[in-house]
């Protein structure tokens, strides 16, 4: 099978569980109840962890190794300022859309980087085909949530969610043909996703996950966290 073909067809089953966690959050019927409350806030929480665990482990730590101080400073803080316009832009349009921001910011750099490394080590790049698809199942779930209560009808965000799984091939693609020996590029790329992120994360998702007088649905940001932890020790 040519290595393209696998590299598409990896991406986009990594991809397509932000469909699956959307239709989740579309078809879940359970009645309201603190119960459910705890477990989406825990869901909320979990994905927050996730996503400060690509921070920590997978964005950042590439742009550290391979930029200098002032590129890194500079592309670090471009993808926070610009993303808190972004989010301060579509606040006063009365809409809410960090989840969904954040997934994107997480998913395409991270497939563009399956993409640059596959051809050199195809294990590497299976595994951490894998270890997306586990971030977007939740992450999907939250983001259709958080577009719903926008006033998104659901038809159309799972429209939007099935075109988000098939960016993952072309984001591979791009990163084998065009970033395959330009680690800087590479880096900056994902150092900015980490700004973004990581303000995104801080000013909408982390606030999501508390629930007064319950304190069991934060350890979800702990269990998020480990999955990418664990993730990247195998990645290892």
């Amino acid at each position: 099978m040519p290595q393209e073909l696998i590299i598409v067809l990896i991406t986009w089953a990594a991809g397509v569980t932000v469909l699956a966690g959307g239709l989740a959050a579309r078809f879940e019927t359970f009645k309201e109840s603190v119960a459910k409350q705890e477990f989406i806030h825990a869901t909320v929480a979990f994905g927050g962890g996730a996503l400060l665990a690509a921070v920590a482990f997978a964005l950042a730590p590439h742009g550290m190794e391979t930029l200098s101080p002032w590129v890194l400073a500079i592309s670090f803080c471009a993808g926070a300022l610009i993303f808190c316009g972004l989010d301060a832009f579509l606040a006063k349009r009365g809409g809410t859309f960090s989840q969904f921001l954040a997934m994107l910011m997480d998913f395409i750099p991270e497939a563009l980087s399956l993409g640059a490394i596959f051809s050199e080590n195809r294990r590497m790049g299976l595994v951490l085909a894998a270890f997306i698809g586990i971030q977007n199942l939740p992450e999907g779930f939250n983001a259709f949530r958080e577009l719903k209560k926008s006033g998104v009808s659901g038809a159309m965000i799972l429209w939007v969610f099935l075109g988000v799984s098939f960016l993952g091939p072309v984001a591979a693609l791009v990163g084998y043909y065009c970033l395959q020996g330009r680690e800087e590029l590479t880096a900056i790329i994902m150092t900015f996703a980490s700004g973004g992120i990581l303000y995104l994360i801080f000013q909408d998702i982390a606030p999501q996950a508390v629930m007064r007088r319950h304190w069991s649905p934060p350890l979800g940001a702990i269990l998020g966290f480990l999955v990418g932890m664990l993730g990247t020790v195998v990645i290892a």
